[in-house]
């Protein structure tokens, strides 16, 4: 996928020498013009390049006379996820994305995205991955490869596929490795930042250091997983059900052999022949209103499931999203064997 400054130009450039660049970006063939602050005026295309040639203009013009003022975009913190799926289903395919200030900080293109989710994303990556010692010993279990990539960049990967483009990764355990791998994301057209735990706070608890957060909805996930999830599906289903959280779930079917009584009072009242139970785990990746973030404790240990227990009790609403797709918790060393045969047949 293109870097998203590809598709800028300045308004006082020259409408021949924009042709070169127009060119080279082929079938995603779009330029938005930006003044001296990089803050978006307009966009130009081939056809009105045509269209100013047809009505006189010459090349040696600056783009500003044939700029189409309003362009569709998207605002970063200010997203009605609704446009997202209007443009997309209505084949607007490359859109910029603008800050507050009306400056060009991405641009995305539904070529290549699935989505574009108006969510943060917060990877806990700060465990030091025991139970794959002596994997483990000198390398974080984030980047242990699967394939050819580390674990934590196919979880990134799978993210951006769905537009998601604002990442904080808690980092303890030979963190350093992660942040020099994964820089600040910009090449990557990301915005990575890293979180840094001065002792391990529990599966949840590095979350109440971020203060920079920039939407509503916060998704919280372990590092250590392989999936297929559908993120915006996960996504529409917890807005539709107005969750103040939502956890991804994973089904187990339990097959009784034998008929299973019910009884009362030592009485027999029912009895099912040979059932099967359904039971759900808990997966590791949630999503959750932003304000459910104030009842994580400050520096000290808490886990996802504290959280959980502690929104249950006070009624609030949390759901469940079972996972219909591919899913391994990549801990032990089966597992980490598993991950590698898996990569290859499984669609990711």
């Amino acid at each position: 996928m293109r870097h998203y400054t590809e598709h800028l130009i300045h308004k006082d450039t020259k409408i021949r020498d924009s042709l070169p660049i127009l060119n080279k970006l082929a079938i995603d063939a779009i330029l938005f013009v930006i003044d001296d602050e990089s803050r978006l005026i307009g966009s130009i295309t081939d056809g009105d390049i045509r269209r100013g040639l047809i009505d006189g203009i010459d090349l040696e013009e600056r783009l500003e006379k044939i700029i189409q003022p309003n362009p569709k975009y998207f605002k970063k913190g200010d997203l009605d996820f609704n446009k997202v799926t209007e443009y997309r289903d209505n084949n607007y395919r490359i859109i910029p994305i603008i800050d507050n200030d009306d400056k060009i900080i991405n641009v995305i293109n539904f070529g290549y995205l699935r989505s574009y989710l108006p969510i943060d994303v917060v990877i806990m990556a700060g465990g030091k991955g025991s139970r794959l010692r002596p994997l483990t010993l000198d390398k974080p279990k984030p980047m242990l490869l699967v394939g050819d990539k580390p674990i934590l960049e196919h979880n990134i990967n799978r993210l951006s596929l769905y537009g998601v483009d604002d990442f904080w990764i808690t980092l303890n355990y030979l963190g350093e490795q992660i942040e020099d791998y994964f820089g600040n994301g910009k090449d990557r057209n990301l915005n990575i930042q890293y979180v840094w735990e001065n002792q391990p706070l529990g599966t949840i608890g590095s979350v109440s250091n971020i203060n920079n957060l920039i939407h509503d909805t916060i998704l919280v996930t372990n590092s250590d997983i392989l999936t297929n999830l559908d993120y915006e599906d996960f996504y529409i289903k917890f807005i539709e059900e107005d969750a103040d959280f939502a956890v991804v779930t994973i089904p187990y079917k339990v097959d009784i052999p034998y008929a299973v009584l019910e009884t009362s009072n030592g009485h027999v009242i029912n009895f099912k022949e040979k059932p099967t139970y359904t039971y759900y785990s808990n997966a590791g990746i949630y999503l959750m209103k932003r304000d459910i973030l104030n009842r994580i404790p400050i520096n000290e240990s808490f886990n996802a499931t504290d959280l959980m227990e502690s929104l249950i009790t006070d009624g609030k609403k949390v759901l469940s999203y079972p996972l219909s797709g591919y899913w391994l918790d990549i801990g032990k060393h089966d597992d980490f064997e598993k991950a590698q045969k898996d990569i290859d047949t499984v669609k990711f």
